[in-house]
């Protein structure tokens, strides 16, 4: 998995394209709401400006379906940009095309460019070669720095490296590979993965991929209520899919699953309170909104023991008060684990959205950036950014 890093390529003087994962949640105002993405990508920009490169960064943002939309610009990324390096970001009107060239001509060197969202042309979700020659053509050297854009075969992602002699990561898509490819070997043990979250059919592929080689998979949050009906027991109003209840039988008696002893339960997520009730006791009328106290104290002795600990999904609706108590203290016992010394890696997305509520997110080894990505390299599939970057060595 060792791909050629930002590091060996020589940059001082040329034009680096940097794809980054600039896709930023934005508020009514169309201002960015949260710039964690951003500030992701920091040390690799500062990286090739510091060495001499001008950095030209690519990015997509929301879904403006293949044109150009005023609502999903990255005008306002540029401007955050600007104030996190201290310094003036260059934003083009487009990302392709002559003006972009006559455009770029005109930079200084040494600069920092963001070309205007990559999905204002069809030809990035397509990977178009076209698109991708395109975009090629107005640099020297490729970076791909979007974890979170890995498992995504477009045009800027996969199609762009095959334009040139060496493709390579960036710093952060390099942090990246270096917690989760162990994940796939041989990780310390005991090995301990807590899976969570609403929809198990996100989850079943990497739950089946993870079995053989954890010491332990723990599971909560909407996915459990699945594997507890697969059992035979009444889940009452609970979320489940049925679609995929297949599938979950076949794993749903592995040894080394743990399902919830006792969960939280409400007439709904609008609920003031909730009560906590063994799985075998849920009425018709109830839905499981968290996972139980009993629950989490024996999930809670699995990660503070452990040596590597892997945790996508919540517990619980952690975003309501009542029912967000079992993901707070998977937060916490994962920060006893790794104050023990264990590596500690939260996958993206609502993952790391709740853990920042319960302010632990400095306590964890590795916070993904990938969401999507995370999920699919731990079910084992090849992801097309990582396969287009050239091997190392």
């Amino acid at each position: 998995m060792a791909k050629v890093s930002v590091r060996q390529l020589e940059v001082k003087g040329r034009r680096v394209f940097v794809r980054v994962d600039f896709n930023c949640p934005l508020n009514e105002k169309g201002e960015i709401s949260d710039d964690t993405r951003i500030r992701a990508s920091l040390p690799t920009i500062r990286w090739l400006l510091e060495n001499g490169a001008t950095v030209v960064l690519g990015s997509h943002l929301g879904k403006p379906r293949g044109k150009p939309d005023p609502r999903f610009s990255l005008k306002p990324v540029a401007a955050q940009l600007e104030r996190l390096l201290a310094r003036r970001v260059y934003f083009a009107p487009d990302c392709v095309g002559p003006a972009v060239v006559e455009f770029l001509h005109k930079v200084p060197v040494n600069a920092v460019v963001l070309l205007e969202n990559l999905r204002f042309h069809p030809g990035e979700e397509k990977n178009s070669r076209e698109f991708a020659k395109g975009l090629a053509g107005l640099v020297d050297l490729y970076v791909n720095d979007a974890f979170g854009s890995a498992h995504r075969a477009h045009a800027s992602v996969a199609g762009m490296p095959a334009f040139f002699a060496q493709a390579a990561a960036g710093l952060l898509m390099e942090r990246e590979l270096s917690y989760l490819t162990p994940l796939l070997g041989n990780p310390a043990r005991p090995y301990v993965v807590i899976i969570g979250g609403a929809k198990v059919s996100d989850k079943a592929g990497v739950i089946k991929n993870l079995l053989p080689r954890v010491d332990r998979l723990l599971v909560g949050g909407g996915v459990a209520f699945n594997f507890l009906r697969a059992r035979g027991l009444e889940i009452g109003r609970s979320i489940y899919e049925p679609e995929v209840m297949a599938e979950v039988a076949r794993l749903v008696n592995e040894p080394k699953l743990m399902l919830p002893v006792d969960v939280v339960v409400a007439s709904g997520p609008d609920a003031e309170a909730g009560k906590n009730v063994r799985v075998e006791e849920l009425g018709d009328s109830d839905m499981g909104l968290d996972i139980g106290q009993e629950t989490v104290a024996r999930f809670s002795a699995e990660i503070v023991n452990a040596k590597t600990v892997v945790w996508a999904g919540p517990m619980g609706m952690f975003e309501k008060e009542p029912f967000s108590q079992g993901t707070v203290a998977i937060a916490r016992a994962m920060a006893r684990a790794g104050a023990n010394g264990a590596t500690t890696i939260v996958g993206g997305g609502d993952t790391g959205a709740a853990l920042a509520r319960t302010g632990l997110s400095e306590k964890m080894s590795h916070i993904s950036t990938g969401g999507g990505a995370t999920l699919e390299f731990l079910e084992g599939r090849d992801l097309p950014g990582i396969a287009a970057l050239s091997d190392a060595g």
